[in-house]
């Protein structure tokens, strides 16, 4: 796909002009990345902005032990920058990204991005409903981390990510919600002894909703 073609296939653009999407093109580049590229490593200062075009990007953490500590998956037409502030001409990355399928990345130069949209208030709304998402999705790590229990999490990994999780093997999803490939198992089981989900042709397909909500909705509070 050509540069023009990608930022209007983007919706965080579809706001900008003809004279705007010229300029952004003019400060943009298409990369292409196959499968298991690292996009950027944590603590990394990055010069673009970087927005998933096609493929899918995981974003993890390596602990102490050089385990993979797994915390978000990223689709396409979503930004894959971290981004706290938009006061910097680059962007600190926080933790590690990397493509778990071959996809491609629109990268804008961030320094000409922030001066043109940003400072100018032309893109400075949705910037920073980009921010409140990614803050979302932290909440939802910690939720996920120090709040749910196994059924919580796969509850809420099945009513957020059905598609990835009819797409993924088991033992993929169970490293995924950090919990054992068994544990998983009984959840599933339990779930489908409830009629809550049923399993056809090896996918699962939610049956009852609220029931799925009631999983994880509220619990800690």
């Amino acid at each position: 796909m050509s540069v023009t073609s990608v930022i209007k296939s983007i919706d965080f653009f579809s706001s900008l002009n003809r004279k705007q999407i010229e300029f952004l093109i003019d400060i943009s580049i298409v990369r292409s990345f196959s499968k298991n590229t690292i996009v950027y490593y944590e603590s990394d200062l990055d010069y673009s902005l970087q927005f998933l075009v096609s493929g899918l990007v995981k974003i993890y953490k390596i602990d102490k032990h050089n385990n993979e500590i797994f915390l978000y998956n990223i689709y396409k037409n979503n930004m894959i920058s971290e981004l706290t502030s938009i006061d910097n001409e680059s962007i600190y990355c926080f933790s590690n990204a990397s493509f778990v399928e071959e996809g491609s990345i629109l990268s804008i130069n961030f320094k000409k991005f922030k001066e043109y949209f940003l400072d100018t208030g032309i893109l400075t709304s949705k910037f920073i409903k980009e921010i409140l998402q990614k803050s979302h999705q932290l909440q939802s790590i910690l939720n996920r981390e120090l709040v749910f229990d196994a059924t919580a999490k796969v509850a809420h990994m099945l009513h957020y990510e059905l598609e990835l999780v009819n797409s993924t093997k088991k033992t993929q999803i169970a490293f995924m919600l950090h919990i054992q490939p068994e544990t998983l198992s009984r959840v599933f089981q339990r779930l489908i002894k409830e009629k809550i989900i049923k399993i056809q042709e090896r996918k699962s397909i939610i049956i009852d909703e609220n029931k799925l909500l009631s999983k994880f909705q509220g619990v800690g509070l």
